[in-house]
């Protein structure tokens, strides 16, 4: 599969499926917004370090050593984009009818974790075995 295909499909995987666990907890919402908001961190955090994991070790780029840093901060920032761009199309367009603040201050500022992990790893690819 194309480097650029994968990002997208992950990056698409790794909005709908925290987008569909919210879906299914959503009266958790209303009952413990504590918790709601934790699980749904969970949820975004395995799921950037499990498609991170597979795309930065994929066969394509193991042999762009030195070059890991970069290519994982422009996931990070386009997983980052698509996440909030289809968020959007809901959640400001669509059914749910939120204030962007309210959006951005509610839902996108959790999505600044992907970067931070994608870049994480890069970095740690690039370093090589310590």
């Amino acid at each position: 599969m194309n480097n650029n295909l994968k990002v997208v499909l992950f990056g698409f995987l790794l909005w709908l499926i925290p987008f569909a666990v919210s879906a299914l907890i959503f009266p958790l919402r209303g009952l413990d917004r504590p918790l709601f908001e934790s699980i749904m961190s969970v949820i975004i955090v395995i799921w950037t370090v499990f498609f991170s994991i597979i795309y930065l070790t994929s066969k394509n780029l193991s042999g762009k050593k030195g070059h890991l840093l970069i290519e994982s901060v422009k996931i990070g920032l386009i997983w980052l984009a698509m996440s909030i761009v289809l968020d959007l199309m809901i959640f400001i367009q669509g059914p749910l009818k939120m204030s962007l603040w309210d959006y951005t201050t509610d839902i996108a500022v959790i999505y600044l974790m992907m970067p931070a992990i994608t870049s994480g790893f890069g970095y740690l690819l690039d370093r090589g075995p310590a």
